[in-house]
């Protein structure tokens, strides 16, 4: 079964679509899947029906100034004037539209990249309502940002906000296929998959090609910033089980050292974290043909020991 919703965003203007897929079994609980900066929910179908086939209800959207949300508003690369938080509220106004439809099961989080830094917010602020998180291909100190930031405040100031100067995501982003060898598109860095590359560079509903409002950039690193830290941590129930994974060929992550930044914040405040790193995999390990399946059951068997203790 396949539900489309549609909510409004946080920022007051757009309409958030989104989709929530219902498997045809009885669900043991439900995993909402968040995308990353630039890309769109359909991009995880491989492992939204992999969720599925496990029991799992799977619910996604696509965030402002992305996807289809971005499409039927007309605001490529505009998150709006709300702020840095706005996706992570309409993260959770979607959680309360699909607890309507299905209610008393346990509720996890998928984060990727950006949505691993979206999911890492909601815990801080909402992390009591869930059973469980897993954040893919996330950061520590990421290279750059508090600069950038600063450069890009300045921008805001002047006025210049809803302008998209590519010298800004240059500085943050351009240095990201330093160890990719030769490099024909630019995306290089999220998987060693040529078809991978190709197939997210013409993806009509990608946006990461697309230009990006100054003040959205803004945003992002600010969204970093957030994050970031023991006093991040600290927000963070003591309780929420947490898994996290990524390569150690992921630029985002430092090569792995960004991966361990997050995961040594949260045990030094009392957290437990299930942590690991595949060795030789660049950003998307979840689109590796040769591991996709491994990282997929390693959540499933993150969120099955969950559920099934909260059945017991």
């Amino acid at each position: 079964m396949l539900h489309e919703v549609k909510f409004q965003s946080f920022n007051e203007r757009d309409t958030v679509h989104g989709w929530i897929y219902v498997p045809a079994a009885k669900p043991k609980g439900i995993v909402q899947v968040i995308h990353g900066f630039g890309e769109h929910s359909r991009r995880y179908l491989h492992m939204i029906v992999k969720f599925m086939d496990a029991g799992y209800i799977v619910a996604a959207d696509d965030h402002v100034g992305h996807g289809k949300t971005a499409l039927e508003n007309d605001a490529w690369g505009d998150w709006g004037d709300k702020g840095f938080r706005t996706m992570m509220e309409d993260e959770h106004k979607l959680k309360g539209l699909v607890c309507e439809k299905y209610p008393n099961l346990p509720y996890f989080l998928f984060g990727h990249s950006m949505g691993s830094f979206i999911v890492r917010d909601y815990a801080a602020k909402y992390g009591g309502e869930l059973a469980g998180i897993t954040i893919c291909g996330t950061a520590g100190v990421f290279r750059g940002a508090k600069e950038v930031a600063a450069e890009l405040e300045k921008a805001v100031e002047e006025g210049r906000g809803k302008e998209s100067d590519g010298e800004f995501a240059g500085k943050l982003m351009g240095w990201m296929c330093e160890r990719c060898g030769q490099i024909s598109i630019g995306n290089e860095w999220i998987c060693a998959d040529t078809y991978v590359q190709k197939d997210h560079a013409e993806d009509p509903f990608d946006a990461f090609t697309k230009p990006v409002t100054n003040q959205s950039m803004l945003y992002f690193t600010q969204m970093m910033g957030g994050i970031t830290g023991e006093e991040w941590a600290k927000k963070v129930p003591a309780g929420l089980p947490i898994y996290n994974i990524g390569g150690d060929q992921d630029p985002v992550g430092e090569y792995g050292k960004g991966i361990y930044e997050v995961t040594n914040w949260l045990c030094q405040t009392g957290h437990k974290v299930r942590t690991k790193v595949y060795s030789g995999y660049r950003h998307e390990i979840h689109n590796y043909s040769a591991i996709k399946d491994e990282v997929e059951a390693g959540i499933i068997d993150f969120m099955d020991e969950i559920a099934e203790g909260a059945e017991a």
